[in-house]
């Protein structure tokens, strides 16, 4: 295995890292941006406001994006596995 190989794994595992979390985290992103609102129209200044929703938000993605991230991950993991077997 010569360096342009690792190069070239390394840049799937970052995409598909990548593919994999950003979804989750546009959805906090989201989240905290109207419980930020929110808490600046009204000026409630309570910190622990925006935990409880982020972390429901975030359980709910996590249930309906499992099986996209899960195929991400499974077709990163067969393509690294074809390459051990095939010997780089």
């Amino acid at each position: 295995m010569n360096e342009v190989e690792i190069l070239d794994i390394s840049r799937e595992a970052i995409f598909t890292l990548l593919k994999v979390v950003t979804p989750v985290l546009l959805v906090a992103l989201f989240i905290g941006l109207i419980i930020g609102i929110f808490q600046a129209l009204t000026q409630i200044q309570e910190m622990t406001l925006a935990f409880v929703p982020k972390i429901i938000g975030v359980f709910v993605a996590l249930i309906i994006l499992f099986p996209f991230m899960l195929n991400q991950m499974r077709n990163l993991s067969e393509t690294l596995f074809d390459k051990i077997v095939s010997g780089g």
